[in-house]
């Protein structure tokens, strides 16, 4: 995907948190150490959801930077808010092989003369109240949009359908991984639609063809694709996710394994011979790389990791399917395009 996130993105991203850190300034030093921990926390990623907003926009025609800026900068937030409170939920203290939000505010308890116990308090507390903070300056953005008040509405409902919906997709990763039995792939694939695809994907493509004046025709090919296209870069993750290069990732390979998660992997895993094999080693916490590589040539023999891969390219190739519109221009549909190629075929 070519680079297409604008350096006002970074501006606007980082005027408002430092607008923030300053008003914190007020209330002590910790809440400013929050705020620069929120900071870090938005920083680093690939700014692909700002860069699917201005994408859209642009290829419909849009050329008022000061008018999508917010936009674009909205996604970036909400996706902050997401990886924060998805980290409280995980229990990490790491992200990208670095403190997060709660590992540098469990870090801040140590120093403080905290106990092990508290130290966990000051973590969660820390992570859910910067997660709120993104969200709530995710929708002040599009709430000040220098906009007519039907497309502000507009945009504001679609952010609240990402959230809503969202919401429930992380409830059910969460439910899943206790189940009475195995996981159907047909639920997995569903709750990566709602934790991911719609926020990452649909919603910031629509965001920027609702700015850009588009037709109904237009929202709902790019939603469409945005979903499929969602799924598949999930589908990935999950693969990522086991087999995975943490140093290339930045994130660990075993955790997964360790908390026991019903993925794609998992799905297609258990309805072959191998799943005891496999379910055994599933949700024991000090599951180490022995473990993880027996999973692993399991996964690999009973034919799931190729199931898996399979089921990638074919999220791929529908979504590719879905641009074939005479409502999508041709510029549009070459960089949706490129986007499409790497879903199936990534590394990190």
């Amino acid at each position: 995907m070519p680079e297409l996130t604008s350096s006002s993105v970074e501006t606007e991203l980082n005027r408002l948190l430092a607008a923030g850190r300053l008003r914190a300034s007020d209330y002590g030093e910790h809440y400013v150490a929050l705020w620069d921990a929120f900071a870090r926390s938005s920083s680093g990623g690939k700014r692909m959801r700002p860069a699917l907003v201005l994408a859209a926009y642009s290829g419909l025609g849009g050329d008022d930077l000061e008018l999508v800026t917010p936009v674009a900068v909205s996604f970036e937030l909400l996706h902050t808010a997401f990886i924060i409170h998805d980290d409280v939920i995980d229990r990490d203290l790491t992200r990208r092989g670095m403190a997060n939000v709660s590992g540098e505010f469990s870090s801040r308890a140590m120093r403080n003369g905290a106990s092990l116990d508290q130290a966990e308090v000051w973590a969660v507390t820390a992570g859910i109240l910067a997660g709120d903070l993104a969200l709530s300056e995710a929708h002040r953005a599009i709430a000040l949009l220098p906009a007519d008040a039907d497309t502000r509405g507009r945009l504001l409902d679609l952010l609240d359908r990402s959230v809503f919906i969202s919401a429930a997709g992380e409830l059910a990763d969460v439910t899943n991984t206790t189940p009475t039995r195995p996981v159907a792939i047909e639920q997995v694939l569903t709750t990566l639609e709602c934790k991911t695809a719609i926020y990452s994907f649909e919603s910031p493509l629509q965001a920027g063809a609702i700015l850009a004046g588009a037709t109904p025709e237009t929202l709902e090919a790019l939603g469409q694709f945005g979903r499929l296209i969602g799924v598949a870069f999930q589908l990935t993750d999950d693969i990522l996710g086991v087999f995975g290069d943490p140093e290339t990732t930045g994130k660990s390979a075993l955790s997964d394994l360790r908390e026991g998660k019903q993925t794609a992997l998992m799905a297609c895993a258990s309805t072959t011979s191998a799943w005891p094999a496999i379910a055994s080693h599933l949700g024991s916490a000090d599951a180490g790389e022995e473990e993880a590589a027996l999973v692993r040539a399991h996964l690999r023999a009973c034919g799931a990791l190729q199931a898996v891969q399979t089921l990638t390219k074919d999220y791929a190739s529908r979504a590719l399917d879905a641009l074939d519109s005479p409502h999508i221009p041709d510029a549009l549909r070459v960089t949706l395009t490129e986007l499409a190629d790497s879903a199936a075929d990534r590394h990190r």
